[in-house]
């Protein structure tokens, strides 16, 4: 018997793009990458724990006990609802992240993603595209990051209402997958995780022209999702309501024309349900977003919040050096240092195998 080994390879994701909060997501090129070996057993080593390496973005973060790891644990849990207790023996993962944590690059989702499909794949389960993201559903409830990240490209994405029992189905694996796991979370620890719903997200993928780059201005401080979260109204006006609606509308398909439109784009991105409200958790925001404009700078089309933050995403099809610059010079009068990259569209998750 040989080894068996494949590659996971997971995008990076840009939630909201202005308007869109919690509906449209947008793969970036920047990725999540598995390594995975099987051995089979030899006399020398019958059988092993799981061994758990990670290199790049939070290597010094991400706990290496594949019980107590986000992606390894999905992929258990995958596995366990197909019947499949453990994982096999003499597993080896190697990670690398070029993601940032907690900056509004997806990089969550991108883990959850990659543990799904490393549980289809460990388990040869051949799970159809719509049932893994069920699983990632399950996981993380904001199907903009995750479906991006699984299929690539611009997309917008729903929840289906459930019925009460698939609804509490659905909520039990947050604690099954933790952020931070007990003490007792080991191999036998949930080993009876309720099985998805079925078809519980729905997308579709909407155009993009070739032309357009993101560029990912990137302040060096964290904010976590449920913190930026926290800031945000139980209710809006009908009056902000409708000021997203039709920016939205507009925004799906001029984002898809070439040449695009600068002017169209620019006032499609603006928000009022969430960027309002998470400027006095980034400082240089509200600067940022109205100072740099198509007419100040050349090739500019839009440009927005990522996520929850505090990554800020200018869309453009030229003068990404001085966007990005500017940027950085506002951010640094208020203290902060930024990173910035130029990144393309993404296609989806992939994995390949690899002959030994």
């Amino acid at each position: 018997m040989t080894d068996r080994s494949f590659t996971i390879k997971v995008p990076a994701t840009s939630a909201n793009i202005g308007p869109g909060f919690d509906v449209v997501g947008l793969s970036l090129s920047l990725h999540l990458t598995l390594k995975v070996t099987v051995s089979p057993p030899t006399p020398q080593s019958p059988s092993r724990p799981p061994i758990l390496t990670y290199t790049g973005e939070g290597s010094d973060e991400v706990p290496l006990d594949a019980y107590k790891n986000l992606t390894t644990r999905v992929a258990l849990y995958v596995l366990r609802c197909n019947n499949i207790t453990k994982f096999p023996t003499n597993l080896t993962i190697e990670v690398n992240n070029e993601i940032p944590f907690g900056r509004g690059l997806g990089s969550s989702g991108a883990a959850v993603i990659a543990g799904v499909l490393l549980g289809n794949q460990l388990g040869n389960l051949n799970l159809p595209q719509t049932r893994l993201l069920d699983f990632a559903l399950m996981v993380e409830r904001h199907p903009d990051n995750v479906t991006a990240a699984l299929v690539g490209g611009f997309v917008g994405s729903y929840l289906r209402e459930l019925d009460k029992a698939s609804t509490e189905a659905a909520s039990v694996p947050l604690s099954e997958v933790l952020p931070e796991y007990p003490p007792d979370a080991s191999e036998e620890w949930g080993l009876n995780p309720p099985q998805p719903p079925i078809g519980i997200g729905h997308y579709v993928r909407f155009g993009w022209a070739h032309s357009i780059k993101a560029i990912a201005i990137i302040p060096r401080f964290e904010l976590s999702t449920a913190k930026a979260r926290s800031v945000l109204p139980l209710e809006y006006s009908r009056k902000d309501l409708v000021f997203n609606l039709q920016r939205l509308a507009v925004l799906t398909t001029a984002l898809s024309r070439e040449p695009p439109d600068p002017e169209l784009i620019y006032e499609a991105m603006k928000d009022r349900i969430h960027q309002p409200y998470r400027k006095t958790l980034i400082p240089g925001l509200p600067e940022v977003t109205s100072n740099i404009t198509p007419d100040s700078h050349p090739g500019l089309l839009g440009i927005c919040l990522s996520g929850a933050g505090p990554t800020i995403l200018a869309l453009a099809t030229g003068g990404y050096e001085k966007i990005a610059e500017d940027a950085r010079a506002i951010f640094n009068e208020k203290g902060i240092e930024v990173d910035w990259k130029v990144l393309t569209v993404a296609g989806g998750s992939f994995i390949e195998e690899h002959d030994n």
